[in-house]
């Protein structure tokens, strides 16, 4: 919990950060006006830096807010009790809750885990599905027998939980009817004890079975297996106590307790591969995956071949061969590289089932790093991770959260209230989570508000997912995480100017928040690009420019102590950004070619490389012309004796420098530049077009025809002289 003084000195860090500018504006910008003139360029100048300042500043400024917000938030958090927890899904019947975990190509030991960690969770009802969004019917052999093997996951973690579900659910029949004609006596707490014994050891020589190769499965041994068993094991020390000092627990209490074995072990996992089905979206990203699957939950559904494929239509009732997909009330988005603490599920559920609670639509704990990552880039990316975690639950209070992704409690209702519908060759297709974007979440985060519906982050570390182990994996990730941001702007005008139109305040801190949060990155990248190559006047420099940056590096350094890593990582992740500055400018600079032409732009992914993503030779490059530009600007600086900006060009080629050898690798990077030069000059031979054979009787796609009807005649018509010869053909 944080101390007071650390409260305090961040009310202090948001006054410095603002009189510093304050002060430079007047001392240094407005001064050198007054005092002496200047012309046109130096006038170019200073209003160019002092508006990248002003907006560096901004972020850095909205960097302590939420920080405040969140130290708040962790200082006043109290912890639901675990019999509140017990007696609240005992005592009422809280709605079935769908884990849906969408995957493309991922592999299956890690997938495994995921769906692991959420068939353990201590919820009454729990479906898992597993939404496979390969290609179903691949021709590589290596590509087949992975997507097998992830097919099997499901069926074999239901069979693997068959044994403990079967023995806790018979003990929970058992205890109750010995309960409803007997007192609690020193039989009934004896049995309840050998259960939870039982759960423990079971536990426990699964993970002993487990295969630890890498600071992830070594995470889920140590916290979701091992972790639950000692949180059961816990229960069983309290029972033996109770049974040594002759205490014993009330009735309800006990049933409670093995009603709780019962559900952890208690999940149905099934899996299903929307592509599989022609009327369904076959849009290649995450959010119709989901978004396919949700619209199918609380109906039956009839497959039946067709020449356009297999189809889905609905029907009343459920015949053999049917598809019912059974509705819930609550939906769990689960990424598949994800992993879930065992109290994840009641407690954010708990949340939202409080009276003061309903108009929440999504509730989640933004994930933090897993912990142990062996290369560097891993480590400082999930450092800068570990903060993102701490600045989320600071927007919630002041109420401007954004849903991040990786996971998420969601209300089915919310979601049926900002579906749009629309009908695509008589099939209808729902969207709930808008794909416009490939940041996905932030949309529909706003579009989860102008429903009139809020989201929380619970301040709690309950879910941790992975971090991408080399540069070129981190592009793939960053550039997606910098795309979109400016196109969903004119989205949260609308929310706005909504809310104000329904009498409700909307604060200027949410306000700034939200705009920080979707535009920072674009802002930042310019800023940052003009300061690194443009030379700008030693007038405009000024020590009030490190005053108002200085609360936020120290504040930043702070919370990375507190999360674990070191008070220096501050300088590896400003290393980090320079030589992600490439990549954060593609993202941007996609949005907005987006803007422009109206159209969604798919992610193109990266060739491997021996086990390695390879990255694109531009932002291989780009971080070594920084470091060459630096080194030529503080040559020049210093023969001009300008030792502010001199100090700040060694300063960031030294940072970049470190960054490339440490995040991207001296080979690495020589390897990916001379792959993108080789793949730029070589290009693909275009096959010979080849002339349609003639039609025969056995060659006519009857059954195209039938479904299809009058399509080709209509592209006939379009060729008059090819419509010609096939009549001619036809008759003879």
């Amino acid at each position: 919990m944080p101390s007071g003084s650390k409260i305090t000195w961040g009310r202090v860090g948001i006054v410095v950060t603002i009189l510093a500018w304050i002060g430079y504006v007047v001392s240094t910008i407005i001064r050198q006006f007054i005092d002496y003139g200047g012309s046109f360029r130096f006038t170019m100048e200073a209003l160019s830096y002092l508006v990248v300042v002003t907006f560096l500043t901004f972020s850095a400024l909205m960097y302590l807010v939420a920080r405040q917000g969140a130290l708040i938030r962790f200082r006043d958090h109290t912890r639901a009790p675990r019999g509140m927890l017990d007696r609240h899904f005992g005592d009422t019947r809280s709605q079935r809750l769908t884990v849906l975990v969408p995957s493309y190509a991922e592999e299956p030991d890690v997938v495994r885990l995921t769906l692991w960690s959420a068939a353990l969770q201590e919820y009454p009802y729990l479906d898992l599905v597993l939404l496979i969004d390969d290609p179903p019917n691949p021709t590589d052999p290596d590509v087949l027998a992975k997507l097998e093997a992830t097919r099997r996951l499901a069926p074999d973690i239901e069979e693997a939980l068959r044994e403990p579900r079967d023995r806790f659910q018979g003990s929970l029949e058992a205890a109750a009817a010995y309960l409803a004609t007997h007192d609690v006596d020193r039989k009934a707490v004896k049995t309840l004890l050998r259960e939870y014994r039982a759960a423990v050891a079971w536990l426990k020589a699964m993970a002993e079975q487990e295969d630890v190769v890498d600071h992830v499965s070594e995470f889920f041994v140590d916290q979701v297996l091992v972790g639950l068993a000692n949180e059961l094991n816990l229960t069983a020390i309290a029972l033996q106590a109770a049974l040594d000092q002759g205490g014993l627990p009330e009735a309800d209490r006990v049933e409670e307790l093995h009603r709780r074995l019962a559900w952890i072990f208690r999940a149905d996992l099934t899996s299903f591969e929307r592509k599989r089905y022609a009327s369904l979206s076959n849009e290649a990203n995450k959010a119709m995956n989901v978004n396919s699957y949700l619209g199918l939950m609380g109906h039956v559904w009839r497959p039946h071949d067709t020449a356009a494929g297999l189809m889905l239509d609905e029907v009343e009732s459920a015949e053999p061969g049917d598809l019912v997909i059974p509705d819930s009330g609550y939906v769990l988005t689960l990424d598949a590289d994800s992993q879930l603490l065992r109290d994840y599920c009641v407690r954010l559920v708990f949340y939202l089932e409080q009276s003061e609670n309903r108009h929440v639509a999504i509730i989640q704990t933004p994930y933090s790093s897993f912990r142990g990552a062996p290369t560097r880039i891993e480590r400082i990316a999930g450092a800068s991770t570990d903060l993102q975690h701490i600045l989320h639950q600071g927007k919630t209070f002041h109420n401007a959260t954004f849903w991040v992704g990786a996971n998420a409690v969601i209300r089915k209702e919310a979601l049926e209230d900002i579906v749009e519908v629309q009908n695509v060759g008589g099939y209808d297709i729902k969207t709930y989570i808008q794909d416009r974007t490939v940041i996905e979440d932030t949309e529909s985060s706003i579009d989860i508000g102008t429903a009139g519906w809020s989201l929380v982050n619970y301040p709690e570390r309950l879910s941790y997912s992975a971090t991408p182990p080399d540069f070129g994996s981190l592009v793939v990730q960053r550039r997606r995480w910098a795309n979109g941001g400016l196109l969903i702007l004119p989205k949260l005008w609308g929310q706005v100017r909504h809310r104000r139109h329904s009498r409700e305040r909307v604060h200027l801190t949410e306000l700034a928040l939200r705009v920080n949060y979707m535009g920072s990155i674009a802002w930042a990248s310019f800023g940052l690009l003009f300061l690194l190559f443009y030379p700008y006047d030693s007038r405009l420099l000024s020590p009030l420019v490190l005053a108002a940056a200085l609360p936020y590096f120290v504040a930043m350094g702070s919370d990375l102590r507190d999360c674990g890593h070191r008070f220096s990582d501050i300088f590896r992740i400003y290393g980090f950004n320079l030589v992600l500055l490439p990549v954060n400018l593609a993202g941007v600079l996609k949005s907005i070619q987006q803007a422009f032409t109206g159209e969604k732009i798919p992610f193109a992914r990266t060739p491997k490389v021996r086990n390695r993503t390879a990255a694109p030779a531009w932002h291989v490059l780009v971080p070594y012309l920084i470091v060459g530009f630096s080194i030529l600007t503080a040559y020049r600086d210093f023969n001009q004796h300008n030792w502010g900006n001199f100090s700040f060009a060694v300063f960031n080629a030294v940072l970049a420098g470190t960054a490339i050898r440490a995040y991207i690798g001296l080979r690495a990077s020589f390897v990916d530049m001379g792959l993108g030069v080789l793949n730029w000059l070589y290009v693909e031979r275009r096959p010979k077009k080849v002339a349609a054979p003639e039609p025969t009787d056995a060659a006519i796609d009857w059954a195209g025809i039938l479904y299809f009807g009058d399509r080709r005649l209509a592209r006939d018509l379009r060729r008059p002289d090819d419509r010609r010869r096939r009549v001619t053909r036809a008759r003879r």
